[in-house]
């Protein structure tokens, strides 16, 4: 369901997304981290290296630990605190519902939707090139048919960090939650209907478009 905010709720909102630093943003957008993550590796090609963006050496998971368990959690967690009388997960939800909506729209007006075909080879092709995407989750295409496209995730690196630093809540308000903003910027061709994730403690997450155009 989604979120209407009040006032007051909405005021919070404001103050919560001006006051996120880097690394809420990057949990935020992490629908778009391969294409992010290859416009890098472009731009590393043309021009000269400087020193912030030489090799650190760490493994994605050591990456996400420290950006996740070891700044992202903490401060949200404090936040939380801080905000009484505020139903802080479901209020971070709404943040990225917001944010999610307006990243899905802005895709949609780079790449109209034309037909599903072809809204489906784009989204295989666009994970089985990412290095990103192959680093972070292990999947299998359970459905590719004319009116449905499945994805079933077994493995999710933003679920297993999130869950070790015990803040599942968090990661599933802030990530996985996104999904479901991004699709229905798509609407009404498309609607995606998600009723287990990893990060929630389900053996996968499954992920179904279902073509309503």
């Amino acid at each position: 369901m989604i979120i209407k905010p009040s006032d007051a709720a909405s005021s919070r909102r404001d103050f919560l997304m001006n006051i996120l630093p880097a690394g809420t943003m990057f949990c935020l957008a992490c629908g778009h981290l391969p294409a992010w993550a290859a416009g890098l590796e472009a731009q590393k090609a043309v021009e000269k290296k400087h020193k912030f963006q030489e090799d650190a050496g760490l493994s994605y998971e050591r990456v996400f630990g420290f950006a996740i368990k070891g700044t992202y959690v903490p401060m949200l967690q404090g936040l939380s605190r801080r905000l009484e009388g505020v139903d802080f997960i479901e209020l971070l939800k709404a943040v990225t519902h917001e944010k999610a909506l307006e990243a899905g729209r802005q895709a949609a007006e780079r790449s109209p939707l034309v037909d599903f075909a072809s809204y489906r080879e784009a989204r295989k092709k666009a994970y089985a090139s990412s290095p990103f995407m192959s680093h972070i989750v292990t999947y299998t295409i359970t459905e590719d048919s004319e009116k449905a496209l499945e994805w079933k995730f077994t493995e999710c690196l933003y679920a297993k960090i999130f869950r070790e630093a015990n803040a599942a809540d968090i990661g599933y308000a802030t990530v996985c939650y996104g999904d479901l903003g991004r699709a229905e910027a798509l609407r009404p061709k498309i609607r995606l209907i998600l009723t287990k994730t990893l990060m929630q403690g389900h053996d996968c997450c499954n992920h179904r478009y279902v073509w309503e155009g």
